[in-house]
This record gives C-alpha cells, sequence and structure tokens, in this order.
C-alpha cells in the first residue's frame, strides 16, 4: 500500500511556491536586520514578535505545520512576554 501523502499532488505551482520562499526569506533577512540594529527595549520586544510570526509564515510555505505552531507558542506568544516581564522587573529595579 502506498503513502496517500505520496501521491497527493502539490495544490500550487512549483514556480509560484518558488517565488513565494524566495520572497519569504528575504523578508526573513531584512526581519532580522531590523531586530539587531532596534534599540528600544520595548519595540525590540514587539519587533522580534513579528519577526517570530513572520518565521512561523516561512515554516508554513516550506509545509512544516509543526514547527508553525511551535514557532507561533514560543516566539510571536511565549518570548516577547518574557522579555516584557523582564523589561518591566528591570525597569523597576531602575526606580
Amino acid at each position: 500500500m502506498t503513502p496517500v501523502a505520496a501521491a497527493t499532488p502539490y495544490p500550487v505551482p512549483n514556480a509560484l511556491m518558488a517565488t513565494l520562499q524566495v520572497t519569504l526569506l528575504v523578508l526573513v533577512a531584512a526581519g532580522a536586520f531590523v531586530v539587531v540594529r532596534t534599540r528600544d527595549r520595548v519595540r525590540l520586544v514587539m519587533t522580534l514578535s513579528a519577526y517570530g510570526v513572520l518565521l512561523a509564515v516561512l515554516f508554513f510555505a516550506f509545509q512544516a505545520p509543526d514547527v508553525t505552531l511551535s514557532e507561533l507558542t514560543v516566539g510571536a506568544v511565549a518570548l516577547p512576554i518574557a522579555a516584557l516581564l523582564a523589561i518591566a522587573k528591570v525597569r523597576k529595579r531602575e526606580e
């Protein structure tokens, strides 16, 4: 018996998917540059959260839904919340 996934045709033309993937890779590279160049801490966390969503979209385009869900949970939600809490704690000590 052959696996169903191997026999399923690809729903999007290869050229269109390749263009989408290359475009997302360029956006991820640009997003990484923006994250590195951001100076303000709170703005950095928001940029990092948006970068996590962008990475999740990239993983989805590469047909990795399990990695997409993990990236959305960790990169777009958990990490920014932890970073914002740490920033708030540091600011509280400074005052």
